[in-house]
This record gives C-alpha cells, structure tokens and sequence, in this order.
C-alpha cells in the first residue's frame, strides 16, 4: 500500500520551513500532497493560484510531490486523497498546543488518519508566513525565506 501524506496549510506564503519538511517527509512516504486550503474567513495576501503554481515549480524534479488546493474539512481530503498521514510541522511548543488539538479533531473525522510532526530544522525555526508577509507588504526582500522568486 502506497504511504501518502497530506501536508496541509495555507501556505500564505509556502516558506523554505515548509519546502524543508515536505522533503524530509519524502524520506518516510512514498508520496506527499501539498494541500493549500481555502478559508473562507481569512483574506489571502499571495493568490492561491500564484502559490500553487510557485510551489509546484519548487517540486518540479520531485515526482513523488503534488499540489491541490482544497475548501474542505483536511481529514476529509485527506480520506479522498487515500492519504492516511497528515505531515506537520513544528517550531516550537506553542506550534505543538495548535497542531495537538487539530490532530485529534482530523483523527475525530477520519479515524484511519495518523498525524507526523517534524521538527523544523533549527536555522528554519524563526521563518513564519506572517513574518515573510510583513516583510514583503514594507518592501524588504524575502528571497533567503522563500524557495522561489517573487515580487
């Protein structure tokens, strides 16, 4: 049975902590989706279609990697996926209170699903999409957090 895992966020925008964990996930599944979530409640700063496509470029010569964007319940994509991992990351302990809570509500929805969470590597840690988004709104260059170029 083929190990697939959906490694889910906004990706708003996708930063290398998260080029980083999809491909150290690479190493324990056989497949890992980026799944770019719609959330109806938050106003995205880089367009999802914009992310997918950059992300994908990013993943180019990694055929074990796709992109899909999603407006649904993860577990639920993840059970139409046939993925029964969620790969996460985390930074620090505050990531963790936020990734435990939803791991048990995926797992409430889909109970075949088991959740991963990696570590961020330690010169990752800092990087945070809100930062690289404030960062880019005052015009500084976000080049050294991101794996592509951007505007």
């Amino acid at each position: 049975m083929k190990r697939i895992a959906l490694f889910p966020g906004s990706f708003d925008p996708f930063t290398k902590g998260h080029e980083d964990i999809v491909l150290r996930g690479l190493k324990l599944f056989d497949e890992v989706v980026i799944g770019i979530g719609r959330n109806a409640n938050k106003q995205r700063y880089f367009p999802l279609e914009v992310m997918a496509e950059l992300i994908e470029k990013t993943f180019a010569d990694y055929p074990s990697v796709r992109v899909v964007s999603y407006d649904d319940l993860t577990a639920n994509v993840a059970r139409e996926l046939g993925a029964r991992f969620l790969l996460r990351g985390l930074r620090n302990t505050t990531d963790f209170e936020y990734e435990n809570s939803i791991s048990q509500v995926n797992r409430y929805v889909y109970e075949d699903v088991e959740t991963v969470f990696l570590i961020t590597s330690p010169p990752l840690a800092p990087i945070s999409s809100s930062i690289i988004r404030e960062l880019h709104r005052y015009g500084k260059n976000i080049d050294e957090f991101v794996p592509y170029r951007i505007s």
